[in-house]
Protein backbone atom coordinates (compact mmCIF):
# COMPACT_ATOMS: atom_id res chain seq x y z
CA UNK A 1 0.00 0.00 0.00
CA UNK A 2 1.10 3.26 -1.01
CA UNK A 3 0.64 6.03 2.37
CA UNK A 4 1.37 10.06 1.77
CA UNK A 5 2.43 11.71 4.73
CA UNK A 6 1.32 15.52 4.67
CA UNK A 7 3.97 16.73 7.07
CA UNK A 8 7.56 17.96 7.29
CA UNK A 9 8.48 18.55 10.96
CA UNK A 10 11.26 15.94 12.02
CA UNK A 11 9.08 15.41 15.18
CA UNK A 12 6.88 13.33 13.03
CA UNK A 13 8.06 12.84 9.80
CA UNK A 14 10.35 10.11 11.49
CA UNK A 15 7.55 8.42 13.83
CA UNK A 16 5.07 6.76 12.67
CA UNK A 17 6.40 7.00 8.65
CA UNK A 18 8.91 5.04 9.23
CA UNK A 19 6.46 2.27 11.04
CA UNK A 20 4.09 2.04 8.07
CA UNK A 21 7.79 1.35 6.39
CA UNK A 22 8.50 -1.14 8.49
CA UNK A 23 4.99 -2.91 8.39
CA UNK A 24 5.82 -3.68 4.82
CA UNK A 25 4.02 -0.31 2.83
CA UNK A 26 5.78 2.19 0.90
CA UNK A 27 5.47 5.75 2.44
CA UNK A 28 6.44 9.38 0.67
CA UNK A 29 6.95 12.42 3.40
CA UNK A 30 5.53 15.45 1.33
CA UNK A 31 7.82 18.27 2.98
CA UNK A 32 6.85 21.99 3.04
CA UNK A 33 2.95 21.81 1.35
CA UNK A 34 2.40 24.03 -1.73
CA UNK A 35 -0.17 23.92 -4.73
CA UNK A 36 1.93 22.55 -7.32
CA UNK A 37 3.58 20.18 -5.00
CA UNK A 38 0.74 18.28 -3.13
CA UNK A 39 -1.11 18.20 -6.71
CA UNK A 40 2.56 16.84 -8.23
CA UNK A 41 2.64 14.48 -5.38
CA UNK A 42 -0.40 12.71 -5.29
CA UNK A 43 -0.81 12.95 -9.16
CA UNK A 44 2.77 10.47 -9.61
CA UNK A 45 2.85 8.72 -6.08
CA UNK A 46 -0.87 7.62 -6.62
CA UNK A 47 -1.46 7.15 -2.78
CA UNK A 48 -3.67 4.39 -1.51
CA UNK A 49 -4.15 6.42 2.13
CA UNK A 50 -3.07 10.06 2.93
CA UNK A 51 -2.10 10.67 6.85
CA UNK A 52 -1.67 13.85 7.98
CA UNK A 53 -0.93 14.34 11.60
CA UNK A 54 0.56 16.75 14.55
CA UNK A 55 0.40 20.52 15.06
CA UNK A 56 2.73 22.34 12.77
CA UNK A 57 3.44 24.77 9.69
CA UNK A 58 1.86 22.39 7.93
CA UNK A 59 -1.30 22.73 9.59
CA UNK A 60 -2.05 26.83 9.18
CA UNK A 61 -5.17 28.40 7.80
CA UNK A 62 -4.00 28.37 4.32
CA UNK A 63 -1.86 25.20 4.46
CA UNK A 64 -5.24 23.48 5.55
CA UNK A 65 -7.48 24.98 2.94
CA UNK A 66 -4.66 23.72 0.56
CA UNK A 67 -5.67 19.96 1.79
CA UNK A 68 -9.00 20.89 1.79
CA UNK A 69 -8.73 21.86 -2.50
CA UNK A 70 -6.55 18.88 -2.83
CA UNK A 71 -7.37 15.99 -1.11
CA UNK A 72 -11.19 15.87 0.16
CA UNK A 73 -12.37 15.19 -3.59
CA UNK A 74 -10.46 12.48 -4.65
CA UNK A 75 -11.71 9.82 -2.48
CA UNK A 76 -8.87 8.61 -1.30
CA UNK A 77 -9.10 7.78 2.48
CA UNK A 78 -7.52 10.12 4.53
CA UNK A 79 -6.24 9.83 8.28
CA UNK A 80 -5.95 12.84 10.59
CA UNK A 81 -4.28 12.21 14.11
CA UNK A 82 -4.77 14.55 16.47
CA UNK A 83 -1.52 14.66 19.23
CA UNK A 84 -3.18 17.76 20.71
CA UNK A 85 -6.05 16.54 22.61
CA UNK A 86 -7.29 17.57 25.00
CA UNK A 87 -6.16 20.82 25.89
CA UNK A 88 -6.28 22.11 21.91
CA UNK A 89 -8.97 20.13 21.04
CA UNK A 90 -11.68 22.75 20.71
CA UNK A 91 -8.98 25.25 19.48
CA UNK A 92 -6.82 23.30 16.89
CA UNK A 93 -7.79 19.83 16.56
CA UNK A 94 -11.81 20.26 15.85
CA UNK A 95 -11.25 23.61 13.51
CA UNK A 96 -8.61 21.78 11.21
CA UNK A 97 -10.99 18.37 11.22
CA UNK A 98 -13.78 20.61 10.16
CA UNK A 99 -11.50 22.06 7.32
CA UNK A 100 -9.85 19.15 5.74
CA UNK A 101 -12.88 16.79 6.60
CA UNK A 102 -10.58 13.48 7.28
CA UNK A 103 -12.50 10.03 6.98
CA UNK A 104 -10.96 8.99 10.00
CA UNK A 105 -9.38 11.18 13.31
CA UNK A 106 -7.29 9.31 16.06
CA UNK A 107 -6.70 10.50 19.21
CA UNK A 108 -4.24 10.67 21.43
CA UNK A 109 -6.98 10.99 24.39
CA UNK A 110 -9.56 8.08 25.14
CA UNK A 111 -12.05 10.18 25.94
CA UNK A 112 -12.05 12.54 22.99
CA UNK A 113 -12.84 9.36 21.18
CA UNK A 114 -16.88 9.49 21.69
CA UNK A 115 -16.41 13.39 21.90
CA UNK A 116 -15.41 12.60 17.61
CA UNK A 117 -18.09 10.24 17.47
CA UNK A 118 -20.90 12.08 18.46
CA UNK A 119 -19.86 14.92 15.54
CA UNK A 120 -20.46 12.33 12.92
CA UNK A 121 -16.22 11.12 12.24
CA UNK A 122 -15.07 7.44 12.60
CA UNK A 123 -12.95 7.39 15.53
CA UNK A 124 -10.56 5.94 18.21
CA UNK A 125 -7.56 6.11 20.07
CA UNK A 126 -4.01 6.00 19.45
CA UNK A 127 -0.95 6.97 21.54
CA UNK A 128 2.52 7.93 21.25
CA UNK A 129 5.52 5.75 20.23
CA UNK A 130 8.61 5.73 19.09
CA UNK A 131 10.95 4.53 16.29
CA UNK A 132 14.31 2.50 16.87
CA UNK A 133 16.24 4.33 13.67
CA UNK A 134 15.58 7.74 15.87
CA UNK A 135 15.80 6.96 19.45
CA UNK A 136 18.37 3.97 20.47
CA UNK A 137 21.19 4.26 22.50
CA UNK A 138 24.09 6.01 21.73
CA UNK A 139 27.69 5.86 23.26
CA UNK A 140 28.10 8.91 26.20
CA UNK A 141 28.30 11.96 24.09
CA UNK A 142 30.60 14.62 26.04
CA UNK A 143 28.39 17.15 25.37
CA UNK A 144 25.47 15.99 26.85
CA UNK A 145 26.92 13.65 29.38
CA UNK A 146 25.65 15.75 32.51
CA UNK A 147 23.96 14.41 36.31
CA UNK A 148 20.34 15.32 35.70
CA UNK A 149 18.46 16.53 32.33
CA UNK A 150 14.99 18.11 31.10
CA UNK A 151 14.16 17.84 27.68
CA UNK A 152 11.04 19.62 27.45
CA UNK A 153 9.68 23.29 26.47
CA UNK A 154 8.84 25.83 29.85
CA UNK A 155 5.23 26.88 28.16
CA UNK A 156 5.17 30.10 29.86
CA UNK A 157 2.41 31.03 27.90
CA UNK A 158 0.12 27.96 29.14
CA UNK A 159 0.87 29.19 32.45
CA UNK A 160 -0.70 32.57 32.05
CA UNK A 161 -3.21 31.17 30.38
CA UNK A 162 -4.06 28.08 33.21
CA UNK A 163 -1.81 27.89 35.94
CA UNK A 164 -3.73 25.47 37.86
CA UNK A 165 -2.64 22.85 35.35
CA UNK A 166 -1.17 19.80 35.51
CA UNK A 167 1.94 19.76 33.97
CA UNK A 168 2.93 22.70 36.40
CA UNK A 169 2.79 20.54 39.28
CA UNK A 170 4.45 17.63 37.56
CA UNK A 171 7.41 20.29 36.96
CA UNK A 172 7.37 21.63 40.12
CA UNK A 173 7.81 17.71 41.79
CA UNK A 174 10.63 17.00 39.48
CA UNK A 175 13.07 20.32 39.63
CA UNK A 176 12.94 20.15 43.54
CA UNK A 177 16.51 19.69 43.86
CA UNK A 178 17.53 22.72 41.88
CA UNK A 179 14.66 24.90 43.68
CA UNK A 180 15.68 23.47 47.01
CA UNK A 181 19.31 22.20 47.27
CA UNK A 182 20.92 24.25 44.00
CA UNK A 183 21.56 20.42 42.10
CA UNK A 184 22.05 21.61 38.83
CA UNK A 185 19.57 20.62 35.62
CA UNK A 186 20.70 21.23 32.07
CA UNK A 187 17.75 22.17 30.66
CA UNK A 188 17.54 21.59 26.76
CA UNK A 189 14.39 23.10 25.05
CA UNK A 190 12.77 26.50 24.71
CA UNK A 191 11.55 29.23 26.67
CA UNK A 192 13.26 28.12 30.37
CA UNK A 193 14.38 31.46 30.89
CA UNK A 194 11.08 32.58 31.35
CA UNK A 195 9.83 30.03 33.77
CA UNK A 196 11.88 31.32 36.93
CA UNK A 197 8.39 32.65 38.91
CA UNK A 198 6.81 29.33 38.08
CA UNK A 199 9.56 27.27 39.42
CA UNK A 200 10.44 29.49 42.26
CA UNK A 201 14.05 30.05 40.76
CA UNK A 202 15.58 31.27 37.87
CA UNK A 203 17.67 29.38 35.89
CA UNK A 204 21.28 30.26 35.27
CA UNK A 205 21.84 30.75 31.69
CA UNK A 206 25.07 28.25 31.35
CA UNK A 207 22.49 25.67 32.43
CA UNK A 208 20.24 26.62 29.58
CA UNK A 209 20.91 25.22 26.26
CA UNK A 210 18.12 26.10 24.24
CA UNK A 211 16.87 24.11 21.14
CA UNK A 212 17.57 21.08 20.58
CA UNK A 213 17.05 19.19 16.64
CA UNK A 214 14.49 16.30 17.29
CA UNK A 215 17.01 14.01 15.84
CA UNK A 216 19.62 14.78 18.42
CA UNK A 217 17.61 14.04 21.34
CA UNK A 218 18.52 10.20 22.17
CA UNK A 219 22.47 11.64 22.64
CA UNK A 220 21.10 13.68 25.03
CA UNK A 221 19.25 10.46 26.62
CA UNK A 222 21.60 8.28 26.40
CA UNK A 223 24.49 10.38 27.84
CA UNK A 224 22.44 12.14 31.23
CA UNK A 225 23.23 10.30 34.29
CA UNK A 226 19.20 10.43 34.93
CA UNK A 227 16.61 12.19 32.73
CA UNK A 228 13.58 14.52 34.26
CA UNK A 229 10.11 13.32 32.07
CA UNK A 230 7.27 15.94 32.77
CA UNK A 231 3.88 14.27 32.23
CA UNK A 232 1.35 16.77 31.06
CA UNK A 233 -1.76 15.24 33.02
CA UNK A 234 -2.56 11.51 34.93
CA UNK A 235 -4.45 9.93 32.14
CA UNK A 236 -1.74 10.43 29.39
CA UNK A 237 1.67 9.97 28.72
CA UNK A 238 4.23 11.97 26.41
CA UNK A 239 6.04 10.93 22.90
CA UNK A 240 9.41 11.80 24.92
CA UNK A 241 8.45 9.28 27.57
CA UNK A 242 8.58 6.17 25.05
CA UNK A 243 11.49 8.36 23.47
CA UNK A 244 13.85 8.27 26.52
CA UNK A 245 13.21 4.76 27.39
CA UNK A 246 14.01 3.79 23.49
CA UNK A 247 17.29 5.72 23.94
CA UNK A 248 18.40 3.62 27.00
CA UNK A 249 17.80 7.15 29.53
CA UNK A 250 17.15 6.40 32.84
CA UNK A 251 13.64 7.93 33.28
CA UNK A 252 12.49 9.98 36.47
CA UNK A 253 9.01 11.04 35.73
CA UNK A 254 5.52 11.75 37.54
CA UNK A 255 4.06 8.65 39.42
CA UNK A 256 0.52 9.12 37.41
CA UNK A 257 -1.95 6.18 37.12
CA UNK A 258 -1.40 5.81 33.02
CA UNK A 259 2.88 5.46 33.96
CA UNK A 260 1.38 2.61 35.91
CA UNK A 261 -0.37 0.98 33.60
CA UNK A 262 2.15 0.86 30.96
CA UNK A 263 5.33 0.35 32.62
CA UNK A 264 6.88 -1.35 36.29
CA UNK A 265 8.22 1.98 38.64
CA UNK A 266 11.29 0.30 40.21
CA UNK A 267 11.68 -1.51 37.35
CA UNK A 268 11.37 0.35 33.93
CA UNK A 269 11.63 3.40 35.08
CA UNK A 270 11.00 5.38 38.89
CA UNK A 271 8.48 7.51 39.52
CA UNK A 272 7.63 10.57 42.38
CA UNK A 273 5.34 12.10 44.11
CA UNK A 274 6.32 15.34 45.63
CA UNK A 275 9.70 17.60 45.83
CA UNK A 276 10.90 15.76 48.70
CA UNK A 277 11.04 12.12 46.99
CA UNK A 278 12.42 13.42 44.00
CA UNK A 279 15.59 14.65 45.59
CA UNK A 280 15.79 11.32 48.07
CA UNK A 281 15.35 9.29 44.49
CA UNK A 282 18.05 11.34 42.52
CA UNK A 283 20.45 11.32 45.18
CA UNK A 284 20.16 7.65 45.42
CA UNK A 285 19.86 6.98 41.54
CA UNK A 286 23.39 9.06 41.50
CA UNK A 287 25.05 7.33 44.06
CA UNK A 288 24.07 3.95 42.37
CA UNK A 289 25.23 3.55 38.91
CA UNK A 290 24.83 -0.09 39.07
CA UNK A 291 20.95 0.15 39.88
CA UNK A 292 20.40 2.65 36.89
CA UNK A 293 21.87 0.49 34.63
CA UNK A 294 19.49 -2.75 35.45
CA UNK A 295 16.59 -0.16 34.76
CA UNK A 296 18.06 1.14 31.49
CA UNK A 297 17.79 -2.39 30.58
CA UNK A 298 14.78 -3.24 31.44
CA UNK A 299 13.33 0.12 30.18
CA UNK A 300 14.37 -0.77 26.52
CA UNK A 301 12.82 -3.81 26.81
CA UNK A 302 9.53 -2.52 28.14
CA UNK A 303 9.35 -0.03 25.84
CA UNK A 304 9.41 -2.12 22.63
CA UNK A 305 5.85 -2.98 22.15
CA UNK A 306 5.13 0.54 21.81
CA UNK A 307 7.26 0.79 18.43
CA UNK A 308 5.59 3.02 16.15
CA UNK A 309 6.11 -0.62 13.76
CA UNK A 310 3.21 -1.79 16.50
CA UNK A 311 0.74 1.48 15.80
CA UNK A 312 1.32 1.11 12.20
CA UNK A 313 -0.19 -2.41 12.47
CA UNK A 314 -2.85 -1.38 14.87
CA UNK A 315 -3.94 1.85 12.60
CA UNK A 316 -3.92 -0.50 9.82
CA UNK A 317 -6.23 -3.49 11.68
CA UNK A 318 -8.74 -0.51 12.92
CA UNK A 319 -9.19 0.97 9.71
CA UNK A 320 -9.94 -1.96 8.05
CA UNK A 321 -12.47 -3.22 10.53
CA UNK A 322 -13.76 0.32 9.67
CA UNK A 323 -14.08 -0.26 6.03
CA UNK A 324 -11.81 2.43 4.86
CA UNK A 325 -9.61 0.02 3.01
CA UNK A 326 -9.32 -3.47 2.73
CA UNK A 327 -7.32 -6.85 3.67
CA UNK A 328 -5.57 -6.91 0.42
CA UNK A 329 -4.59 -3.14 0.80
CA UNK A 330 -3.38 -3.36 4.11
CA UNK A 331 -1.23 -6.76 3.78
CA UNK A 332 2.48 -6.09 3.78
CA UNK A 333 4.16 -5.99 0.96
CA UNK A 334 8.49 -4.31 0.41
CA UNK A 335 8.61 -1.16 2.73
CA UNK A 336 10.26 2.20 1.51
CA UNK A 337 10.21 5.90 2.89
CA UNK A 338 11.20 8.57 0.80
CA UNK A 339 10.63 12.28 0.88
CA UNK A 340 9.14 14.08 -1.69
CA UNK A 341 11.91 17.19 -2.26
CA UNK A 342 14.78 14.13 -2.79
CA UNK A 343 12.78 13.19 -6.02
CA UNK A 344 12.08 16.22 -7.09
CA UNK A 345 16.23 17.29 -6.13
CA UNK A 346 16.95 14.16 -8.64
CA UNK A 347 14.80 16.11 -11.29
CA UNK A 348 14.90 20.43 -10.61
CA UNK A 349 17.10 22.49 -9.18
CA UNK A 350 15.16 23.51 -6.37
CA UNK A 351 15.86 26.70 -4.19
CA UNK A 352 15.21 26.63 -0.31
CA UNK A 353 14.24 29.77 0.75
CA UNK A 354 16.00 31.83 3.24
CA UNK A 355 15.09 34.87 5.30
CA UNK A 356 15.11 38.43 3.63
CA UNK A 357 15.09 36.44 -0.19
CA UNK A 358 12.29 37.53 -2.36
CA UNK A 359 11.01 36.09 -5.79
CA UNK A 360 13.26 39.35 -7.25
CA UNK A 361 16.45 38.42 -5.62
CA UNK A 362 16.19 34.61 -6.73
CA UNK A 363 15.47 35.18 -10.44
CA UNK A 364 19.00 37.23 -10.23
CA UNK A 365 20.74 34.80 -8.39
CA UNK A 366 19.72 32.13 -11.06
CA UNK A 367 19.10 34.37 -13.80
CA UNK A 368 15.67 33.20 -14.37
CA UNK A 369 13.03 35.56 -14.71
CA UNK A 370 10.19 36.08 -11.77
CA UNK A 371 7.54 35.35 -14.39
CA UNK A 372 9.27 31.97 -15.52
CA UNK A 373 9.62 31.22 -11.46
CA UNK A 374 6.10 31.71 -11.10
CA UNK A 375 4.88 29.94 -13.76
CA UNK A 376 7.08 26.73 -13.14
CA UNK A 377 5.90 26.65 -9.56
CA UNK A 378 2.05 28.06 -9.78
CA UNK A 379 2.33 30.94 -7.90
CA UNK A 380 -0.33 33.27 -8.02
CA UNK A 381 1.57 36.23 -5.95
CA UNK A 382 4.94 37.14 -5.04
CA UNK A 383 4.45 35.77 -1.47
CA UNK A 384 6.81 33.12 -0.43
CA UNK A 385 7.42 31.74 2.74
CA UNK A 386 10.50 30.83 5.01
CA UNK A 387 11.30 26.94 5.19
CA UNK A 388 9.49 26.40 1.57
CA UNK A 389 11.00 25.78 -1.48
CA UNK A 390 10.47 26.56 -5.30
CA UNK A 391 11.72 24.89 -8.96
CA UNK A 392 14.23 26.85 -10.53
CA UNK A 393 14.60 25.16 -13.62
CA UNK A 394 14.83 21.08 -15.18
CA UNK A 395 17.95 19.77 -14.43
Amino acid sequence: MRILFLESDPMWIYGLPNGFSDAGHEVMVSGPLMDWSLEEMITSFKPDLIFTMGHTREHSKERRLLIKKNVAHLGIPHIYWATEDPGYTLTFSLPLIETIQPDFIFTICPHRVNFYKEKGYKAAHLDFGYHSKVHFPTEIDSKYDVSLALVANGYPMLYKKNPLNYRFEALRNLLSPFIMENLRIDFWGRYWHFMGHIIGKEIPKHWNHGFLPYIEANKVYSSADILLGVQNMDSQVTQRTYEILGSGGFLLTNDTSKIRSLFTPGQDLIVTSSPEETIKLVKHFLAHPEERLEIKKAGIEAVKKYSYLERAKYILETITKAGLISKEKAAPSIGNWVYYLDILQAKYEIHIFKPKESLRSISKKYRVSVKQIKKMNKLATDIIDVKDYIKIRER
